[in-house]
């Protein structure tokens, strides 16, 4: 089987990529949370016209927490497709994967906080 061009695969998984972001955005409710909070903050940074540096701060934190939370929903779909009975295993997986979308969250939050409380007081 010939190789496919260069340009040709990276077109189909740019593709693969926006199927996999409707998806999460489409079928999990705890990134569609995230997705409304994110577009808050940024209309938070439109209103409070907060700097260049907060926008890549404030930017970076919703990327972070997004993407590790499809990480997270990723990991959770593969071990309850790998083991779909209860298994303790397979829960201590997913909860440490829990547990690094809590640490981007809890971090995202107090660097929301360093950016908007001093502009609220």
């Amino acid at each position: 089987m010939p190789k496919e061009p260069f340009f040709l695969n990276r077109i189909k998984s740019v593709g693969y990529a926006f199927k996999g972001l409707f998806l999460l955005l489409w079928t999990e409710a705890s990134i569609k949370i995230q997705f409304f909070i994110a577009l808050f903050v940024t209309g938070a940074g439109f209103y409070f016209d907060i700097s260049a540096t907060e926008w890549a701060i404030q930017l970076l934190a919703i990327g972070l927490v997004m993407g590790i939370e499809g990480l997270n929903t990723a990991i959770e779909k593969l071990a309850d497709y790998i083991q779909p009975e209860h298994d303790k295993k397979i829960g201590f997986i997913k909860d440490i994967s829990a547990g690094a979308v809590m640490i981007v969250s809890i971090l995202a939050t107090i660097v929301g906080l360093i950016i908007y409380v001093p502009k609220l007081i």
